[in-house]
Formats: C-alpha cells, structure tokens, sequence
C-alpha cells in the first residue's frame, strides 16, 4: 500500500525515467512534489524501496530502477506476468500456470489512527491516501481507511497496525464491527450490539471489558469491510 505522497514520486520517476532513460535528480524530485527539502524526498526513496517498488544501485549517482509499478501507474512492470500453479482444480495441468486476472486498485483517505482498545482520538480532517484493492469497496457510499492502534480486536483477527477499510454508514446491525464516535469526540473500533436504549461497544479480547453506553452518546461512522496487513 502507498500513501498519496509515495505514489506521485513513483509516478514521476517512472515518468521521466520513460521520457530521458535516467531517473530525475532529488532537487527535482522535491519541487515536482513541492516538498520543502530533500529529506522528504529520502524518507520516500526509502519507503518506495522497503515495499519493493524501486531498488537503489550502489556506488552509481542517481541509479534508481523501477521494479514494479501498481495497477493504478499503468500495471505490471515491464516483462513481468504474475502467475500462480493450479492446485487440484479438474481442469488443472500439472506444471501449467494460469493468468492471475488484473486486479483493480482504489485511492482511499487514510483517515488517521483508530483506537481498538482504550479510545484514543477522533477521525482528523486532512488524511493521505493510500491505495486497496477495488473489490474491498463493498456496497454503495464513501469509504476510506483507518490504522489501527491497539489490541483489542485480535480475536476477529484484526491486530495493532493494521489498516481497516471502512464503508461509511450511520446504522449497523447487532454484531457488527463498526467505528464507533463517543461523546462526540472519541472513536473507536468495536462489535455493535443493543440493549434497549443502551449500546455496547464490544471487544474481541478478553482482556477488555464492554463498554455500555447511553445510545445518544454513541455514534457510527462506519462499518468495516476490509483489512491491509503489511509484514
């Protein structure tokens, strides 16, 4: 997954490397992306690098190979097929390779972390992006994404630093994992359950005790649809 920032930079690499067949400098770097100095543009560098998009060469000024490029820069990198071996389909052939169909990719605002555990802060205002799979976009109405912090819902399978996708709605069903606003202010992520004029915001961890709260100082943002995790 990229961040907006990474994702313009590995465009305009790609782009000049296409147009002169050597990558930009880093002062070039910087003004295309209007960053104040070059240390942003490292921190870039390093992340494109780490996620496996470009590798530096050593002891070469300006060497900068692109190594793949995500389906919303144009695809696969040049000569590459992803393909995976048939298992015990019928229609398998033992050492054949089929074609992975494309997979279409979406920009979503990173709206800041979410608390899975004590609540720590509200949604902010001026998110990244970050790029997710298409096919995560359940159902109708805006989404967007959210980094988790804390371990209360490792028992649904959602850990610390994981990244939710969530399908932005104001009602949820008993049992639903949503993100949950208290008291205007806090948000967390929890199991949504009703008891009369009460909601409980439910963990997945034992360890944490349901919060039960007044309905009218809870309010739902949002339903989980998806999960990132990066290893």
């Amino acid at each position: 997954m990229l961040t907006k920032k990474q994702l313009d930079l590995l465009d305009f690499i790609n782009k000049r490397m296409a147009r002169d067949g050597v990558p930009p400098s880093f002062d070039e770097m910087k003004d295309a992306l209007d960053l104040r100095s070059k240390s942003g543009i490292h921190r870039l560098i390093t992340a494109l690098e780490e996620r496996g998009f470009i590798r530096r060469l050593a002891h070469r000024a300006r060497a900068i190979e692109i190594v793949k490029l995500p389906e919303s820069l144009g695809g696969r990198p040049a000569g590459f097929s992803p393909r995976v071996i048939d298992g015990d389909r019928p229609d398998a052939t033992p050492g054949k390779a089929r074609q992975v169909d494309r997979v279409d990719i979406a920009e979503l605002p990173l709206m800041g972390r979410i608390a899975a555990g004590v609540p720590i802060e509200a949604i902010n205002d001026a998110p990244p992006a970050i790029a997710v799979p298409g096919q995560m976009l359940k159902g109708a109405g805006k989404h967007y994404a959210l980094e988790v912090k804390g371990d209360s819902m490792i028992e649904a399978g959602i850990n610390d630093g994981d990244v939710v996708v969530i399908r932005e709605t104001s009602t949820a069903d008993d049992g639903d994992i949503v993100v949950a606003q208290v008291e205007g202010y806090e948000a967390t992520l929890k199991r949504f359950k009703r008891n009369g004029n009460m909601i409980i915001l439910e963990a997945a961890n034992p360890a944490y005790e349901p919060r039960v709260l007044p309905k009218g100082d809870v309010s739902v943002q949002g339903k989980l649809v998806g999960l990132i995790r990066t290893y």
